[in-house]
Parts: C-alpha cells; sequence; structure tokens
C-alpha cells in the first residue's frame, strides 16, 4: 500500500512481555477498509489454492468461500484466479485488512512498500510472476505458527512462483514485519531480475529493541553466518555478484544494493523513522542528511529510552512531530487551528513539497498487534481511518468473528452502519475548528481504549470463543456509536466560531499577524473634527472592550448594546444589560 508504517517491539523492550508490531495503510481514498475473518479449514488431498491478482482498492476481490467478506454482492462479478498453488491439508484462522494481519497462533504482519531496483508485473497482467505481499501474507498466516516459519515459507513461495508489486508509485518491492509471541523480524522482498523469482533478506529484531521502517529498506550488512538473526535468498548474493555491485568476502549492504532509495521527495521515509525513534526515546539521531540509501544515518534496530507500552505505539501513529522543529501543528500551512493535515497538492506555478507526517489524512486502516502467550492469546488492535480521529478496538486471535461495523467500508458510499465512515465523519468534521475539536475527540479515543485494555484484561480468563466474541463485539459497538454521536456534539459546540459557552474563540495573534490583519481597514475618522487624535467611543476597540467585559450570563445582549450603544460612553457599562 501507498506510504505506509511499520513498527516493531522485541519483548523485552515492551512493558508487559508482549511482541508489539504495527502496520499503518496509507493508502488513497478508494482502498478496501474492511477488517476480515477467515475461519480455519480443512482441505481434500490435491486441493489446490487459487491466486488472485491484488486490486488493493474496494472491493479487494469479490470469491466464493473464503470469508463472508468477499461473497458477492449485486451487480459484483466474482474475480478470477491468475494461477493455483498445491493447498495444505489444514490451513489457521486469522485475521486480514489489505494485508493479512494476526492468525491464531499469533503470527502477525505489518507492511510498507519499498522501492527496488528491480520490478516485474504479475501473470495476466503483463509479467509472469504469481505471488504479491499480500497473497504472502496471507498464505504465510494461513500455514505457519512462527514468525520465522512464516518469514521462511513467504521467502520460499516468491522464490517459486515470482514475486511482482501490485504497482504504486513508490515502487514494487515490499517490507514486512513479521511476529510472533518470541519473535518479530524485518522481512524485504523485492522481484529478481528476470521476473520469475524473488530476492529476500530478514533480520531479526533483538528483543531489547524497536524497529522502524517506513517505505524504504532498513536492513543493512548481512551477516552470512548468521543464521539465527539472518535469513536470506542465494539470489541476494548472486545477483549482486552478476551486476558487479559485490564480490565474495565483502560486506553486502542489502540497502545500498537493492534499495532505489526515498521517493516523492528527500525526508519521505527518513523523518518517519526519525520521529518513531524520537517517540520511542531515542534522541541522539540527526534529522537531516545527504542520502539515505548510501548513508546508514539510522540504525536497523535500536533500545528504547524505557520499556514500551502498548499505547505507546497508538501515539506514534497519531504522530505529526508536535513539539520538535518539524511540529506540522504550527505555521501558515497549519492555518489558526493548528491542521497538522496537507491535502494532496497540485500545482503547475508552485513547486515545492509538504512534510511527510507519520500520521496522515489518507490512512485507511491501522492495525497493532500485542502478541503474547497468556490468557486469551495474541490481541489485535484495529483502527479504521486516520488514526488521528480514529479508536483502537481489541479483538483476540481465539475470536471467530469481525463486529458488524468493521466489514462495511465502502470508501464510495456512506453508511451509517460502518465504523470507518463514524471515524471518517468525526475526522472531517473537526477540520472546522481542530485544535479545539481534536480535544473532544482525544478525549472519547482515551476512554475507550483505556476501556478495552480493561475488557482485554477480564477476559483473560476465559477462553471460550463465542464469549469472546460478544464481548468485543458489545465493546467495538459502543465505539462506534460514540464516535457517530461525535460530530453533532462538535458542531453544536464550535459552530460559527464560537464555543456552546457563547465565548468567541478568537484567531491567535500570530495568524492575524501572519495574514495582516493589522493592515486591515483602519477606525472611521473622530466624530468630532477638533478633537484629532481621540479615541472614539465607537471605535473597534473600545466596542472590543466593552465585548471583552460581558459576562457568560447574558452575553448576547451585552455585546449588542456594547455595539448599539456604545457612543453614549466610552467605557462599557455591562451590569445595565444583564
Amino acid at each position: 500500500a501507498e506510504a505506509c508504517t511499520t513498527l516493531a517491539v522485541g519483548r523485552k523492550a515492551s512493558a508487559d512481555g508482549s511482541v508489539f508490531l504495527s502496520h499503518s495503510n496509507d493508502a488513497e481514498g478508494g482502498a478496501d477498509a474492511r477488517l476480515c475473518f477467515v475461519p480455519a479449514k480443512d482441505h481434500a488431498a490435491g486441493s489446490k489454492r487459487p491466486i488472485y491478482w491484488d486490486r488493493e482498492d474496494y472491493p479487494r476481490y469479490v470469491v466464493r468461500g473464503r470469508s463472508s467478506c468477499y461473497e458477492p454482492k449485486p451487480g459484483q462479478t466474482l474475480d478470477e484466479p491468475i494461477g493455483y498453488i498445491p493447498e495444505v491439508a489444514h490451513t489457521f484462522q486469522y485475521y486480514e485488512a489489505t494485508y493479512g494481519l494476526m492468525n491464531e497462533h499469533g503470527v502477525s504482519m505489518g507492511e510498507t512498500t519499498c522501492s527496488g531496483v528491480f520490478g516485474t508485473a504479475a501473470v495476466g497482467h503483463g509479467g509472469l510472476a504469481l505471488v504479491s505481499i499480500d497473497s504472502l501474507s496471507r498464505i504465510a498466516l494461513e500455514r505457519t505458527k512462527t514468525a520465522r516459519e512464516a518469514v521462511k515459507l513467504m521467502g520460499s513461495l516468491a522464490e517459486t512462483y515470482g514475486f511482482y508489486g501490485v504497482g504504486s508509485f513508490e515502487g514494487s518491492a515490499e517490507s514486512l514485519m513479521v511476529g510472533d509471541p518470541q519473535e518479530v523480524f524485518i522481512f524485504h522482498i523485492l522481484p529478481d531480475p528476470a521476473g520469475t523469482g524473488a530476492i529476500w533478506t530478514a533480520q531479526r529484531v533483538p528483543d531489547e529493541h524497536v524497529a522502524v521502517v517506513s517505505n524504504m529498506f532498513v536492513i543493512r550488512e548481512i551477516d552470512f553466518e548468521d543464521t539465527h538473526n539472518f535469513l536470506y535468498s542465494d539470489s541476494v548474493k548472486t545477483v549482486a555478484e552478476a551486476k558487479g555491485w559485490w564480490k565474495q568476502g565483502q560486506p553486502l549492504d542489502f540497502t545500498k544494493t537493492y534499495s532505489d532509495g526515498e521517493y516523492a521527495q528527500k525526508f519521505y521515509s527518513g523523518r518517519r523513522m526519525w520521529g518513531a525513534f524520537q517517540k520511542f526515546g531515542v534522541t541522539n539521531f540527526p534529522d537531516n542528511y545527504t542520502d539515505l540509501r548510501v548513508t546508514p544515518v539510522y540504525p536497523v534496530t535500536a533500545k528504547p529510552a524505557s520499556p514500551v507500552q502498548l499505547r505507546d505505539l497508538f501515539s506514534i501513529h497519531r504522530y505529526y512531530y508536535e513539539g520538535t522543529k518539524h511540529d506540522m501543528t504550527k505555521g501558515v500551512a497549519a492555518g489558526p487551528w493548528g491542521d497538522p493535515d496537507r491535502f494532496a497538492t497540485t500545482s503547475n506555478i508552485v513547486k515545492g513539497g509538504w512534510e511527510r507526517s507519520i500520521s496522515i489524512y489518507r490512512t485507511s486502516t491501522t492495525s497493532v498487534v500485542q502478541a503474547r502467550s497468556g490468557g486469551q492469546g495474541s490481541v489485535l488492535w484495529f483502527a479504521p481511518h486516520t488514526p488521528a480521529a480514529s479508536c483502537f478496538i481489541p479483538l483476540s486471535a481465539a475470536s471467530q468473528s469481525v463486529p458488524a461495523p468493521y466489514g462495511i467500508a465502502d470508501p464510495n458510499s456512506l453508511s451509517r452502519n460502518s465504523a470507518y465512515w463514524a471515524h471518517r465523519y468525526v475526522f472531517n468534521v473537526a477540520k472546522i475548528k481542530y485544535s479545539y475539536a481534536m480535544q473532544d475527540v482525544r478525549a472519547a479515543q482515551a476512554k475507550f481504549e483505556e476501556e478495552g485494555e480493561a475488557l482485554v484484561a477480564r477476559l483473560d480468563a476465559s477462553s471460550e470463543a463465542g464469549r469472546l466474541d460478544e464481548e468485543y463485539a458489545k465493546h467495538a459497538q459502543r465505539v462506534v456509536d460514540e464516535f457517530w454521536a461525535l460530530p453533532d456534539h462538535i458542531v453544536s459546540k464550535y459552530a460559527d466560531g464560537w464555543a456552546d459557552d457563547k465565548t468567541p474563540l478568537s484567531y491567535p495573534d500570530w495568524w492575524l499577524q501572519a495574514v495582516g490583519y493589522q493592515n486591515g481597514p483602519p477606525p472611521p475618522p473622530p466624530k468630532n473634527p477638533g478633537s484629532a487624535g481621540a479615541t472614539s467611543p465607537c471605535d473597534d476597540a473600545s466596542v472590543q472592550r466593552c465585548v471583552s467585559a460581558c459576562p457568560a450570563s447574558g452575553f448576547a445582549r451585552c455585546a449588542a448594546a456594547c455595539a448599539g450603544g456604545c457612543a453614549e460612553a466610552a467605557a462599557p457599562a455591562p451590569a445595565l444589560v444583564v
């Protein structure tokens, strides 16, 4: 998907001993934001598993017998497979969105598209490759019980059947965080030069460390002798040697060799790496550099300043660099109400670019997996639409359904039954007075995410899938109901530039100066020509002093009196108009 950010936290770096990994699916407006449950299945000997071309936009694909998500709706046409691979006897249950997210064993994924020096297309779409990162992530969740197994399986399938990138503007390479309750890997993959195989490597994140990948490879020198911490295809060496990029006995820097660097603009990937490490408390890295591909400005992994809490990952995915020199809530571009989002911009006259924040308006879904062995097992925390205005809800690896509102997410058809649309609606309504309205949004997020954590703790004593489904569905519905009520509350509270207690929410002084308010129309001339230079009791400053002295009770009548009767006295007399 376009421009995603992924995080990983080793189990000894987390506050509760879980492995954390996350993914924000920062797509464009047409992405399929549905959360889907794929049940476990038994398959007859000799069965074939169909592979579909992944368009990623809504609907992801339309097929029968895979998940209730994908059953054809009126007017939809069934998708045809582009190929098949041999099926296994039993496949595990799991959750998926654009990519596989988490299976019943806690094997989990988080994806970010990367640039690569090679690219190709799918079978039936101008190429010979069969599998993409979308299908690889799902097959791995269907068939593996550990992250290490998942990495090896995905690499093997890609080498055998050919790997292709879905073809977004970033390039045709991919990266996954792949974790389980014990360990987590960074997995990089791109097509081989022939377009019929793959080049891939994976590096284990040390248990005490965290990692960040944001649309660019990060794995540097591969230790080919250390098979515990590094996994790789033979093609990593053979292709580099054949191209003259590497010689036996020399270090091989995977990113320098196979990445095509940052795309869109400089700092597109690096700023997010810097920002995420800042939030992890790792503050000794520069925010400026020359070429991120050539120079390893940031480490592959780092030790956080303190144990990482679950909600720290929520916070990172909501980060606009607040409090730093890159703070996107500041400056003229943010407007008077500190709006950090910069919508898609096209101009044939003005050349430039916007800072790329971690949180962004075009996110379709964000997921955080809490991979752990105790209680009900691993937990998926899922938030549709941009995390800044969404709320993370929990679902157990032992659950067997998706709360109904989270399976409805047609981006082209607003639905009051949809969680995705509830959060999208809140986000857009909050723009009317962003810095004020977001206080109400954050209060709702904190309330329900705290309740979600308490619910997980309470249900850890239960392993009955039916009860888990019921309890998590009730919590999810409460979140959806609250967020559908929130836009009306925001409009009622902040409409027309006033707070609901009738306090005027004036523009900030810095913004008034920036837009030239001081150069606006001057006060009218004095009423008495002989009193040149005197301040009229009816000038703007006098009226403003009068209005500002009005009490909250009876404010409207007082303000009207200030404007209509100010000529009678220079000083306001609010007590006479209560």
